[in-house]
């Protein structure tokens, strides 16, 4: 298992010179990957291109790039141009985002995901292997019949012609998906516990395809909070939690509430809904079970993140992203070192 960062977007509280002094510091620890996330707000692209720039051996990835922004052609393009300008480092991650992002800023109807994610990687994958793209699809027809389009390439020679492509997936038939069509699973509230049954509907997907496990990425964001009383660590995390399980989506469709209920919180998951969407933030917070946030974050002193780091390994994770939940910058490279110590002294690196 390797570590990766994700430095999800730009907030009122981060600067884009304190995101990139996170990366950079992961960077000469080792780390993996640094991941740029977006919603409706700073963009991933920019800000990957900023500190693919400015870094030296780390890769970087999108985590996510939205389906319903760009047209698959436009993301191809951009994926290419990253990679290149970077000497092979970027990884692309996908994600239809939610019904509210997707219909209210990007307006594009949110039906049938699982379908438009497939046609969307399809030619992605298409317009990177420098094939002239055509498509009749149900979303994409390309060229447009009956006009001047015509079929086109890729005009420029890409550092690669493959470049690993990751979806962010949630429920079961999207882990499936996942595992068929792309190269790498972005996971959010990923605890060993429940890992098993994620990883077999992944791996079932992966059948379909005629591959295994091997060599798919397992890539889960986990919130990490250093500090010697592990409750006080996961207060920090509670507002995030209450956020997604609560408010990220609507009482009839929310994937994240759904997760908790597939992880045995439905009652807790009940709970911090009503309360999230009654606009009682701070009781939706501390309606979060304890024991939810920390099976899925890497909460307490060193020694306790070293044994969880451990569980996380054997659970089937090969590179896992720190989030990190600290005041600055500063904060949040002390956080780097202690995670990559507990990690040497874990042994997972040998």
């Amino acid at each position: 298992m390797r570590l990766g960062l994700n430095i999800g977007y730009l907030t009122p509280w981060s600067t884009p010179e304190s995101l990139l002094a996170l990366a950079q510091e992961a960077d000469r620890l080792g780390f993996s990957v640094v991941w740029a996330a977006e919603s409706y707000g700073s963009d991933s692209p920019t800000l990957l291109a900023w500190i693919a720039a400015q870094t030296e051996r780390i890769d970087i990835g999108s985590a996510v790039m939205q389906i319903p922004g760009r047209t698959p052609a436009a993301t191809a393009m951009t994926a290419a141009t990253l990679d290149t300008l970077s000497g092979g480092r970027f990884r692309l991650g996908l994600g239809v985002s939610g019904p509210q992002v997707s219909e209210g800023w990007h307006g594009v109807r949110f039906a049938k995901p699982l379908a438009r994610t497939r046609e969307y990687v399809d030619i992605v994958k298409l317009a990177l292997s420098r094939k002239q793209v055509t498509y009749d699809g149900e979303f994409h027809t390309l060229p447009l019949p009956d006009g001047p389009g015509k079929a086109l390439r890729l005009n420029f020679h890409p550092q690669r012609s493959e470049i690993p492509v990751y979806l962010a997936a949630v429920g079961p038939k999207n882990l499936e998906l996942a595992g068929e069509i792309a190269d790498g699973w972005l996971a959010v509230f990923y605890t060993p516990e429940f890992a098993q049954e994620q990883l077999g509907q992944i791996a079932a997907g992966r059948a379909k395809a005629g591959k295994t496990m091997d060599g798919f990425d397992v890539v889960p964001s986990v919130p990490v909070v250093v500090g010697d009383d592990v409750e006080m660590c996961a207060e920090l995390v509670r507002a995030y939690a209450a956020l997604y399980v609560g408010g990220m989506g609507s009482r009839q469709q929310n994937f994240y509430n759904d997760l908790a209920v597939r992880m045995g919180y439905g009652e807790a998951a009940a709970q911090v809904q009503e309360l999230y969407l009654a606009k009682r933030h701070r009781d939706a917070a501390e309606a979060v079970p304890m024991e939810f946030i920390d099976r899925t974050s890497l909460l307490g002193p060193k020694d306790r993140i070293a044994r969880r780091l451990r569980d996380f390994a054997d659970s089937g994770v090969t590179t896992l992203s720190l989030a990190l939940f600290v005041a600055d910058a500063d904060s949040g490279k002390e956080t780097l070192r202690t995670v990559a110590e507990a990690y040497a002294e874990s042994g997972l690196g040998d």
